[in-house]
Protein backbone atom coordinates (compact mmCIF):
# COMPACT_ATOMS: atom_id res chain seq x y z
CA UNK A 1 0.00 0.00 0.00
CA UNK A 2 1.43 3.36 -1.06
CA UNK A 3 1.81 6.27 1.34
CA UNK A 4 2.55 9.95 0.87
CA UNK A 5 6.30 10.55 0.96
CA UNK A 6 5.74 13.77 2.89
CA UNK A 7 3.00 13.19 5.49
CA UNK A 8 2.94 9.36 5.64
CA UNK A 9 -0.82 8.92 5.18
CA UNK A 10 -1.79 5.97 2.93
CA UNK A 11 -3.50 5.96 -0.45
CA UNK A 12 -6.75 4.84 1.22
CA UNK A 13 -7.14 8.32 2.73
CA UNK A 14 -10.28 9.99 1.39
CA UNK A 15 -9.73 12.21 -1.72
CA UNK A 16 -6.00 11.36 -1.99
CA UNK A 17 -4.15 11.70 -5.27
CA UNK A 18 -0.36 11.43 -5.62
CA UNK A 19 1.92 13.42 -7.91
CA UNK A 20 5.00 12.05 -9.70
CA UNK A 21 6.98 12.29 -6.43
CA UNK A 22 4.29 10.38 -4.50
CA UNK A 23 3.26 13.53 -2.60
CA UNK A 24 -0.46 13.73 -1.79
CA UNK A 25 -2.69 16.53 -3.03
CA UNK A 26 -3.45 17.70 0.53
CA UNK A 27 0.25 18.26 1.23
CA UNK A 28 0.47 20.16 -2.06
CA UNK A 29 -2.46 22.33 -0.96
CA UNK A 30 -0.61 23.17 2.24
CA UNK A 31 2.31 24.45 0.20
CA UNK A 32 -0.13 26.82 -1.50
CA UNK A 33 -1.55 27.80 1.88
CA UNK A 34 1.89 28.58 3.29
CA UNK A 35 3.52 30.26 0.28
CA UNK A 36 0.95 31.70 -2.12
CA UNK A 37 -2.11 32.85 -0.16
CA UNK A 38 -2.30 36.54 0.72
CA UNK A 39 -3.71 36.17 4.23
CA UNK A 40 -3.71 39.93 4.86
CA UNK A 41 -5.94 40.42 1.84
CA UNK A 42 -8.22 37.60 2.95
CA UNK A 43 -8.61 39.15 6.38
CA UNK A 44 -9.70 42.40 4.73
CA UNK A 45 -12.24 40.49 2.64
CA UNK A 46 -13.60 38.77 5.75
CA UNK A 47 -13.94 42.06 7.62
CA UNK A 48 -15.77 43.54 4.66
CA UNK A 49 -18.13 40.56 4.49
CA UNK A 50 -19.08 40.60 8.17
CA UNK A 51 -19.64 44.38 8.12
CA UNK A 52 -22.60 43.70 5.82
CA UNK A 53 -24.33 41.85 8.68
CA UNK A 54 -23.16 43.72 11.76
CA UNK A 55 -25.97 45.25 13.82
CA UNK A 56 -28.74 44.29 11.38
CA UNK A 57 -30.69 42.07 13.79
CA UNK A 58 -30.78 40.68 17.30
CA UNK A 59 -27.62 38.71 16.44
CA UNK A 60 -24.83 39.43 13.97
CA UNK A 61 -24.15 35.78 13.21
CA UNK A 62 -24.50 32.15 14.25
CA UNK A 63 -21.46 30.21 15.45
CA UNK A 64 -22.02 26.42 15.32
CA UNK A 65 -20.30 25.20 18.47
CA UNK A 66 -19.20 21.77 19.66
CA UNK A 67 -16.97 23.09 22.44
CA UNK A 68 -13.91 21.42 20.96
CA UNK A 69 -10.72 23.31 20.18
CA UNK A 70 -11.77 24.54 16.74
CA UNK A 71 -15.23 25.94 17.46
CA UNK A 72 -14.03 27.41 20.76
CA UNK A 73 -11.23 29.22 18.94
CA UNK A 74 -13.63 30.59 16.30
CA UNK A 75 -16.10 31.74 18.93
CA UNK A 76 -13.31 33.46 20.87
CA UNK A 77 -12.14 35.28 17.73
CA UNK A 78 -15.67 36.25 16.66
CA UNK A 79 -16.37 37.86 20.02
CA UNK A 80 -13.01 39.23 21.13
CA UNK A 81 -11.37 40.20 17.84
CA UNK A 82 -14.24 40.89 15.47
CA UNK A 83 -16.67 42.31 18.05
CA UNK A 84 -19.68 40.41 16.73
CA UNK A 85 -22.70 39.35 18.76
CA UNK A 86 -23.25 35.65 17.95
CA UNK A 87 -25.99 33.21 18.74
CA UNK A 88 -24.03 30.10 19.71
CA UNK A 89 -25.71 26.85 18.60
CA UNK A 90 -24.79 23.32 19.66
CA UNK A 91 -26.18 20.07 18.35
CA UNK A 92 -25.54 17.60 21.19
CA UNK A 93 -24.75 14.30 19.47
CA UNK A 94 -25.41 12.43 22.72
CA UNK A 95 -21.89 11.47 23.78
CA UNK A 96 -20.35 14.52 25.44
CA UNK A 97 -17.72 13.91 28.13
CA UNK A 98 -17.39 15.72 31.47
CA UNK A 99 -14.23 17.74 30.79
CA UNK A 100 -15.81 18.90 27.54
CA UNK A 101 -18.98 20.04 29.32
CA UNK A 102 -16.90 22.03 31.80
CA UNK A 103 -15.03 23.62 28.90
CA UNK A 104 -18.34 24.65 27.34
CA UNK A 105 -19.64 26.19 30.55
CA UNK A 106 -16.36 28.04 31.15
CA UNK A 107 -16.25 29.37 27.58
CA UNK A 108 -19.83 30.63 27.58
CA UNK A 109 -19.34 32.44 30.88
CA UNK A 110 -16.02 33.97 29.83
CA UNK A 111 -17.29 35.29 26.50
CA UNK A 112 -20.79 36.24 27.68
CA UNK A 113 -22.83 34.88 24.78
CA UNK A 114 -26.34 33.53 24.24
CA UNK A 115 -26.44 29.78 23.81
CA UNK A 116 -28.92 27.47 22.10
CA UNK A 117 -28.48 23.73 22.73
CA UNK A 118 -30.42 21.01 20.95
CA UNK A 119 -30.32 17.43 22.21
CA UNK A 120 -31.99 14.94 19.85
CA UNK A 121 -34.13 11.92 20.64
CA UNK A 122 -31.58 9.23 21.53
CA UNK A 123 -33.82 6.39 20.38
CA UNK A 124 -33.82 7.97 16.92
CA UNK A 125 -30.05 8.46 17.22
CA UNK A 126 -29.58 4.76 18.00
CA UNK A 127 -31.57 3.68 14.94
CA UNK A 128 -29.66 5.97 12.58
CA UNK A 129 -26.30 4.97 14.09
CA UNK A 130 -26.80 1.30 13.33
CA UNK A 131 -28.30 1.96 9.89
CA UNK A 132 -25.45 4.22 8.77
CA UNK A 133 -22.89 1.79 10.22
CA UNK A 134 -24.36 -0.99 8.10
CA UNK A 135 -24.65 1.07 4.93
CA UNK A 136 -21.52 3.25 5.08
CA UNK A 137 -19.27 1.79 7.77
CA UNK A 138 -19.73 5.04 9.72
CA UNK A 139 -22.16 5.31 12.63
CA UNK A 140 -21.88 9.10 12.87
CA UNK A 141 -24.53 10.06 10.30
CA UNK A 142 -26.66 11.72 12.96
CA UNK A 143 -23.68 13.78 14.15
CA UNK A 144 -22.48 14.79 10.68
CA UNK A 145 -25.95 15.87 9.58
CA UNK A 146 -27.15 17.35 12.86
CA UNK A 147 -24.06 19.46 13.50
CA UNK A 148 -24.24 20.83 9.95
CA UNK A 149 -27.95 21.05 9.13
CA UNK A 150 -29.40 22.14 12.48
CA UNK A 151 -27.55 25.51 12.71
CA UNK A 152 -28.55 26.23 9.11
CA UNK A 153 -32.20 25.57 9.98
CA UNK A 154 -31.89 27.88 12.98
CA UNK A 155 -30.43 30.57 10.72
CA UNK A 156 -33.70 30.47 8.76
CA UNK A 157 -35.88 30.21 11.86
CA UNK A 158 -34.27 33.18 13.65
CA UNK A 159 -33.44 35.16 10.48
CA UNK A 160 -29.69 35.24 11.14
CA UNK A 161 -28.09 35.09 7.67
CA UNK A 162 -24.39 34.97 8.60
CA UNK A 163 -22.98 31.63 9.82
CA UNK A 164 -19.30 31.30 10.73
CA UNK A 165 -17.74 27.83 10.90
CA UNK A 166 -14.21 26.62 11.69
CA UNK A 167 -11.32 25.40 9.56
CA UNK A 168 -11.42 25.02 5.80
CA UNK A 169 -12.10 21.49 4.55
CA UNK A 170 -8.97 21.99 2.42
CA UNK A 171 -6.92 21.58 5.62
CA UNK A 172 -7.54 17.83 5.57
CA UNK A 173 -9.07 16.71 2.27
CA UNK A 174 -9.06 17.36 -1.46
CA UNK A 175 -12.72 18.34 -1.75
CA UNK A 176 -11.69 21.99 -1.89
CA UNK A 177 -8.42 23.92 -2.16
CA UNK A 178 -6.92 27.24 -1.11
CA UNK A 179 -7.13 28.77 -4.57
CA UNK A 180 -7.44 32.55 -4.56
CA UNK A 181 -10.84 34.02 -5.34
CA UNK A 182 -12.86 30.93 -4.46
CA UNK A 183 -14.44 31.28 -1.03
CA UNK A 184 -15.43 27.87 0.20
CA UNK A 185 -19.05 27.98 1.37
CA UNK A 186 -20.59 25.62 3.89
CA UNK A 187 -23.68 25.16 1.76
CA UNK A 188 -25.93 22.46 0.33
CA UNK A 189 -23.23 21.37 -2.11
CA UNK A 190 -20.82 20.74 0.78
CA UNK A 191 -23.55 18.99 2.78
CA UNK A 192 -24.26 16.52 -0.02
CA UNK A 193 -20.65 16.24 -1.14
CA UNK A 194 -18.87 15.26 2.07
CA UNK A 195 -21.09 15.67 5.13
CA UNK A 196 -24.14 13.38 4.96
CA UNK A 197 -22.37 10.20 3.72
CA UNK A 198 -24.59 10.29 0.65
CA UNK A 199 -27.69 9.67 2.79
CA UNK A 200 -30.32 12.41 3.08
CA UNK A 201 -32.88 12.56 5.89
CA UNK A 202 -35.49 11.45 3.35
CA UNK A 203 -33.30 8.47 2.43
CA UNK A 204 -32.97 7.51 6.08
CA UNK A 205 -36.76 7.55 6.50
CA UNK A 206 -37.01 5.13 3.60
CA UNK A 207 -34.29 2.88 5.00
CA UNK A 208 -35.86 2.64 8.46
CA UNK A 209 -39.43 2.28 7.19
CA UNK A 210 -42.16 2.22 9.82
CA UNK A 211 -39.59 2.58 12.61
CA UNK A 212 -39.30 6.31 12.03
CA UNK A 213 -41.12 9.27 10.46
CA UNK A 214 -39.94 12.28 8.49
CA UNK A 215 -40.79 14.47 11.47
CA UNK A 216 -38.37 12.46 13.60
CA UNK A 217 -35.52 13.34 11.25
CA UNK A 218 -36.31 17.02 10.78
CA UNK A 219 -33.23 18.12 12.80
CA UNK A 220 -31.01 16.33 10.25
CA UNK A 221 -32.66 17.84 7.19
CA UNK A 222 -30.87 20.64 5.36
CA UNK A 223 -33.18 23.66 4.90
CA UNK A 224 -34.63 24.49 1.51
CA UNK A 225 -32.41 26.68 -0.63
CA UNK A 226 -35.24 29.13 -1.29
CA UNK A 227 -35.61 29.69 2.46
CA UNK A 228 -31.88 30.33 2.87
CA UNK A 229 -31.82 32.68 -0.10
CA UNK A 230 -34.79 34.55 1.33
CA UNK A 231 -32.73 35.58 4.38
CA UNK A 232 -29.65 36.32 2.21
CA UNK A 233 -27.49 33.73 3.90
CA UNK A 234 -23.70 33.55 3.84
CA UNK A 235 -22.09 30.45 5.38
CA UNK A 236 -18.33 30.96 5.78
CA UNK A 237 -15.32 28.94 6.89
CA UNK A 238 -13.15 31.05 9.20
CA UNK A 239 -10.11 29.08 8.07
CA UNK A 240 -10.64 30.24 4.48
CA UNK A 241 -9.76 33.79 5.56
CA UNK A 242 -7.28 33.23 8.40
CA UNK A 243 -4.29 30.90 8.35
CA UNK A 244 -5.27 27.88 10.45
CA UNK A 245 -3.06 26.13 12.99
CA UNK A 246 -4.83 23.75 15.38
CA UNK A 247 -1.98 23.57 17.88
CA UNK A 248 -1.61 27.35 18.14
CA UNK A 249 -5.39 27.74 18.31
CA UNK A 250 -5.55 25.30 21.23
CA UNK A 251 -2.73 27.11 23.02
CA UNK A 252 -4.59 30.40 22.66
CA UNK A 253 -7.87 29.21 24.16
CA UNK A 254 -6.05 27.42 26.98
CA UNK A 255 -4.27 30.64 27.86
CA UNK A 256 -7.19 33.04 27.43
CA UNK A 257 -10.19 30.97 28.54
CA UNK A 258 -8.71 28.20 30.64
CA UNK A 259 -9.90 25.59 28.16
CA UNK A 260 -8.63 22.16 29.23
CA UNK A 261 -7.47 19.15 27.25
CA UNK A 262 -8.23 15.55 28.18
CA UNK A 263 -7.14 11.98 27.57
CA UNK A 264 -8.32 10.74 24.15
CA UNK A 265 -8.43 7.15 22.92
CA UNK A 266 -5.89 6.33 20.24
CA UNK A 267 -3.90 9.52 20.69
CA UNK A 268 -0.62 10.18 22.50
CA UNK A 269 -0.55 12.88 25.17
CA UNK A 270 0.88 15.52 22.83
CA UNK A 271 -2.34 15.40 20.78
CA UNK A 272 -4.80 15.31 23.67
CA UNK A 273 -6.27 18.67 22.73
CA UNK A 274 -8.33 17.22 19.87
CA UNK A 275 -11.45 15.06 19.62
CA UNK A 276 -11.81 15.06 23.41
CA UNK A 277 -15.53 15.83 23.47
CA UNK A 278 -16.88 12.45 22.28
CA UNK A 279 -17.08 9.16 24.21
CA UNK A 280 -17.11 7.05 21.06
CA UNK A 281 -14.45 8.82 19.04
CA UNK A 282 -12.12 5.88 19.77
CA UNK A 283 -14.61 3.51 18.17
CA UNK A 284 -14.88 5.71 15.10
CA UNK A 285 -11.10 5.76 14.73
CA UNK A 286 -10.97 1.98 15.22
CA UNK A 287 -13.45 1.62 12.36
CA UNK A 288 -11.28 3.92 10.25
CA UNK A 289 -8.28 1.70 10.93
CA UNK A 290 -10.19 -1.47 10.00
CA UNK A 291 -11.50 0.16 6.81
CA UNK A 292 -8.52 2.22 5.67
CA UNK A 293 -5.43 1.20 7.65
CA UNK A 294 -4.81 4.37 9.65
CA UNK A 295 -6.21 6.04 12.76
CA UNK A 296 -6.38 9.40 14.49
CA UNK A 297 -2.69 9.56 15.38
CA UNK A 298 -1.71 9.21 11.71
CA UNK A 299 -3.93 12.16 10.82
CA UNK A 300 -2.54 14.31 13.64
CA UNK A 301 1.02 13.35 12.71
CA UNK A 302 0.38 14.35 9.08
CA UNK A 303 -0.87 17.75 10.17
CA UNK A 304 2.21 18.38 12.32
CA UNK A 305 4.55 17.26 9.52
CA UNK A 306 2.84 19.72 7.14
CA UNK A 307 3.29 22.44 9.77
CA UNK A 308 7.00 21.64 10.04
CA UNK A 309 6.91 20.58 13.69
CA UNK A 310 7.48 16.85 13.26
CA UNK A 311 9.64 14.65 11.06
CA UNK A 312 8.20 11.75 9.07
CA UNK A 313 10.48 9.34 10.93
CA UNK A 314 9.31 10.49 14.39
CA UNK A 315 5.74 10.58 13.15
CA UNK A 316 5.88 6.96 12.04
CA UNK A 317 6.99 5.96 15.54
CA UNK A 318 3.97 7.71 17.08
CA UNK A 319 1.63 6.03 14.61
CA UNK A 320 3.11 2.59 15.32
CA UNK A 321 2.73 3.10 19.08
CA UNK A 322 -0.85 4.39 19.03
CA UNK A 323 -2.89 3.48 15.94
CA UNK A 324 -4.71 0.20 15.38
CA UNK A 325 -5.55 -0.68 18.98
CA UNK A 326 -8.98 -1.97 19.93
CA UNK A 327 -10.58 0.79 22.02
CA UNK A 328 -11.97 -0.04 25.45
CA UNK A 329 -14.96 2.18 24.64
CA UNK A 330 -16.08 -0.48 22.13
CA UNK A 331 -17.69 -2.31 25.09
CA UNK A 332 -19.81 0.76 25.81
CA UNK A 333 -20.70 1.18 22.13
CA UNK A 334 -21.78 -2.45 21.70
CA UNK A 335 -23.93 -2.33 24.82
CA UNK A 336 -25.88 0.83 23.97
CA UNK A 337 -26.63 -0.48 20.45
CA UNK A 338 -27.35 -4.07 21.58
CA UNK A 339 -24.96 -5.71 19.11
CA UNK A 340 -22.15 -8.22 19.57
CA UNK A 341 -18.52 -7.64 18.67
CA UNK A 342 -18.75 -10.32 15.97
CA UNK A 343 -21.70 -8.49 14.41
CA UNK A 344 -19.78 -5.23 14.60
CA UNK A 345 -16.68 -6.69 12.94
CA UNK A 346 -18.70 -8.40 10.20
CA UNK A 347 -20.30 -5.07 9.31
CA UNK A 348 -17.14 -2.98 9.34
CA UNK A 349 -14.94 -5.42 7.43
CA UNK A 350 -17.34 -5.24 4.48
CA UNK A 351 -16.34 -1.59 4.06
CA UNK A 352 -12.59 -2.07 3.73
CA UNK A 353 -10.90 0.10 1.12
CA UNK A 354 -8.54 -1.67 -1.30
CA UNK A 355 -5.61 -2.27 -1.26
CA UNK A 356 -5.76 -2.25 2.56
CA UNK A 357 -6.46 -5.65 4.11
CA UNK A 358 -7.16 -5.66 7.84
CA UNK A 359 -5.40 -8.43 9.79
CA UNK A 360 -7.34 -9.58 12.86
CA UNK A 361 -4.39 -11.49 14.30
CA UNK A 362 -2.57 -10.08 17.31
CA UNK A 363 -4.90 -7.14 17.92
CA UNK A 364 -3.69 -5.05 20.84
CA UNK A 365 -6.06 -3.46 23.33
CA UNK A 366 -6.03 0.23 24.13
CA UNK A 367 -6.22 1.81 27.58
CA UNK A 368 -9.50 2.56 29.27
CA UNK A 369 -10.26 6.25 29.53
CA UNK A 370 -10.20 7.69 33.05
CA UNK A 371 -13.87 8.70 32.89
CA UNK A 372 -15.41 5.68 31.13
CA UNK A 373 -16.81 4.15 34.33
CA UNK A 374 -18.94 7.27 34.82
CA UNK A 375 -20.63 7.09 31.41
CA UNK A 376 -24.31 6.24 31.43
CA UNK A 377 -24.54 3.05 29.37
CA UNK A 378 -28.31 2.76 29.08
CA UNK A 379 -29.36 0.91 25.95
CA UNK A 380 -30.58 3.32 23.24
CA UNK A 381 -31.39 0.67 20.63
CA UNK A 382 -33.08 -2.60 21.51
CA UNK A 383 -32.82 -5.20 18.78
CA UNK A 384 -36.06 -6.83 17.64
Amino acid sequence: MKSCNNCGLPETYETFEFDENQICNVCTQHKTKNTKVDWKKRREIFESLIDEYRGKGDYDCIVPFSGGKDSTYVLYKVVKEHNLKPLVISFDHGFYRDVHLKNVERTLKFLGVDYHLFKPNMKVVGKTMLESLKRKGDFCWHCHCGVFAYPMSMAVKFNIPLIIWGESVAEYTGYYDFEEGKWEMQDEEAFNRHINLGISAEDMVGFLGSDISERDLRPYQYPKLKDLEKIGYKSLQYGTFFKWDSLQNARLIKKEIGWQQDEVEGLPEEFSYEKLECRVNGVRDWIKYIKRGFGRTAQSVAREIRNGRLSLEDGKKLVLENDGKRPESLEYFLKILSITEDEFMDIVKKHQISPWNFDEKNIQKGRKLHDQNSWDDSVILKQK
